[in-house]
């Protein structure tokens, strides 16, 4: 009978590195305790748990590529918050590529955190899904680690920020997007334009503040600080933010919005200011949702092809874990200017 250090066909291996029961011999626990740990479950001492994880991080050990096979048919995709049109757009996207493959997908929140919380990951580990899509989130190095060991693969859809270099990702070109929508009202005559970014610490806003400040500065128009505010990518920050602008000795003409929600949130500050769209004041926002094109006047917009990013996502994701190198690990697809009727020459 084997003691609980001999390894055996079903204890696994990291590259012939380490036994699982080479792993429950340094933690001082059995062979069922570490499976336990790996697998999610919850009858382990926190002390202990976070023993055996040190260890399974220390030697780097993965599950055996033949263990692939014990997997659910689950991709999972997670979102940060879920209440948005925004996420809907990337849910669709995955979706078909999911179905077109055979999978589910299971959808997890983390209740607007950007980073999730523990239960988050054990939930993962427990549902022992292919891969993992975390969309607009940040997971930290020890909770990327933890599914690295269980041999999940992360792929991350529009980063808040620069991503582990060895963890793929798939961004949309924002500072074009930005560069480009100010250049837009630039070539109509306005000189006053007002920015309404995202969070100032998420990647995709600060890329989109700076391609604005780039078309600016090329066009030989002067940065005013004054004119640039940070929300939160939601309808009521783009109001509160776009309103006390209107209070300015020299407000401005025209305002991108670094989201679509932003700007129906400008549309409102301006209808209670007795502003008319695009007579008084242009808009544009970013991301081309479906509503960009119902509301009045139709929003101008950056589009950002969210369905082609998080297909892409899922495809890079199933690749992965398949065993697969794939062809490209950092993405980003081309943003287009979609001209509609909240823009206009100033008066």
């Amino acid at each position: 009978m084997p003691t609980k250090a001999d390894p055996s066909p079903s204890d696994g291996t990291a590259s012939g590195k380490i036994t699982i029961a080479a792993i429950a011999a340094e933690a001082g626990v059995s062979v069922p305790t570490v499976s336990k740990v790996m697998n999610g479950r919850a009858d382990v001492a926190p002390h202990t748990r976070e023993r055996v994880e040190a260890i399974i991080r220390r030697h780097g050990y993965q599950r055996r590529a033949d263990e692939r096979s014990r997997r659910s048919n689950l991709v999972e995709l997670m979102f940060h918050e879920l209440e948005s049109a925004w996420a809907l757009e990337i849910i669709r996207g995955a979706e078909q590529v999911a179905a077109e493959q055979g999978l589910a997908l299971v959808l997890s929140e983390s209740q607007g955190r950007l980073t999730p919380g523990h239960g988050w990951l054990e939930g993962v580990i427990a549902r022992k899904p292919l891969a993992v899509i975390s969309v607009f989130s940040d997971l930290t190095s020890s909770q990327l680690a933890k599914l690295r060991a269980r041999d999940i693969p992360v792929v991350v859809v529009d980063p808040i920020g620069e991503p582990q270099l060895e963890t793929p990702s798939i961004g949309a070109t924002n500072w074009n997007g930005g560069l480009t929508a100010t250049r837009h009202l630039i070539e109509l005559g306005h000189r006053r334009i007002a920015m309404i970014g995202g969070p100032e610490r998420v990647l995709c806003s600060r890329a989109r503040v700076d391609g604005y400040r780039a078309a600016l500065e090329t066009a030989g128009l002067a940065y005013d600080p004054a004119l640039v505010r940070y929300g939160d990518f939601h309808v009521e920050s783009g109001r509160a933010q776009f309103a006390p602008l209107l209070d300015l000795p020299d407000p401005p003409t025209a305002v991108f919005a670094g989201s679509d929600l932003q700007a129906l949130g400008v549309y409102e500050a301006a209808r209670a200011a007795g502003l008319r769209i695009p007579e008084d004041l242009s808009v544009i926002g970013f991301d081309d949702l479906p509503v960009a094109q119902w509301v009045g006047p139709p929003l101008t917009t950056v589009r950002q092809p969210l369905q082609d990013m998080a297909a892409a996502g899922t495809r890079l994701a199933i690749t992965l874990a398949r065993g697969e190198e794939p062809e490209h690990r950092r993405i980003e697809l081309a943003t287009t200017l979609v001209v509609r009727q909240s823009t206009a020459a100033p008066r």
